[in-house]
């Protein structure tokens, strides 16, 4: 009597078979000092390094015309009073973007089996601490006026740098914004805020000259760089993303329409 066939051995679990990390005597090759990290820098740098290791990261760049939203944005702190800085378009143009395009706004649950798409819009926003990367979300951004979204920006990024941020604040998002606009810069890949499947990277705007009607004009140029989580979005996905954020920020919300 033949034996029945033995059922297939189960996959096997991929690891991780990293070298260990370099010993070194610094002080043998000239003067050193020693700092060491703060209690933030070393709790990102798990949650980064984790997130860069485990999650397959694409980035695609882009750029957006933001001529208009500046005008819209310099009239809008006018007449509110309230300084709006480019960072709330951004989080408008993040939902609109995540509206058009569902899977951006969606996460693999904790078995690795599901996409679990979310019906709501929390957005998070990279602010740079003295003690290390913090980021706070703004909630239901979807549902918040602009001059709404500025004030409560300003509010978290002061708390964050000052008195630091509860784990409530910082958890729950659906997409992350990091803008580096204020400093410099054409382009980086930012490291996706897992269970997040993508993030918004923006640097300096700039202005470069277009053909328009065949007439040369300068138009103010805003860079994008999308890292995204090639699990669950494709290369074409994130250019129609991109395409959907560009044109938000090209056509900003008019006020008294998630505007004011």
């Amino acid at each position: 009597m033949s034996e029945a066939p033995k059922a297939p051995a189960p996959p096997v679990a991929a690891t991780l078979d990293l070298a260990p990390w370099p010993q070194v005597d610094f002080a043998a090759f000239g003067e050193v000092s020693v700092k060491p990290l703060s209690r933030i820098q070393k709790l990102v740098g798990s949650f980064l390094s984790r997130n860069w290791v485990m999650i397959p990261h694409v980035t695609h760049q882009d750029e957006a015309d933001i001529g208009a939203m500046e005008i819209a944005r310099k009239a809008l702190s006018a007449s509110s009073g309230v300084k709006i800085t480019p960072l709330a378009y951004l989080v408008k143009a993040a939902v609109a973007a995540l509206q058009a395009h569902p899977q951006f706004n969606a996460s693999i649950d904790g078995s690795g089996k599901n996409l679990v798409f979310k019906q709501y819009f929390h957005i998070g926003i990279a602010v740079d601490t003295p003690g290390g990367l913090l980021v706070p979300v703004i909630r239901d951004a979807d549902k918040k006026s602009l001059v709404e979204i500025a004030e409560e920006i300003a509010e978290v990024s002061q708390t964050a740098r000052t008195k630091g941020l509860s784990l409530d604040r910082m958890s729950g998002g659906c997409f992350s914004i990091s803008s580096l606009g204020s400093i410099g810069g054409t382009g980086f890949t930012p490291i996706i805020n897992a269970p997040e499947v993508a993030i918004m990277g923006v640097t300096k705007a700039q202005l470069k000259p277009v053909n328009v009607d065949g007439q040369l004009a300068w138009q103010n140029t805003l860079p994008l760089s999308l890292s995204y989580d090639h699990r669950v979005i494709n290369g074409a996905d994130a250019a129609r993303f991109c395409r959907s954020f560009a044109q938000a920020l090209s056509q900003p919300p008019a006020a008294g329409n998630g505007g004011a």
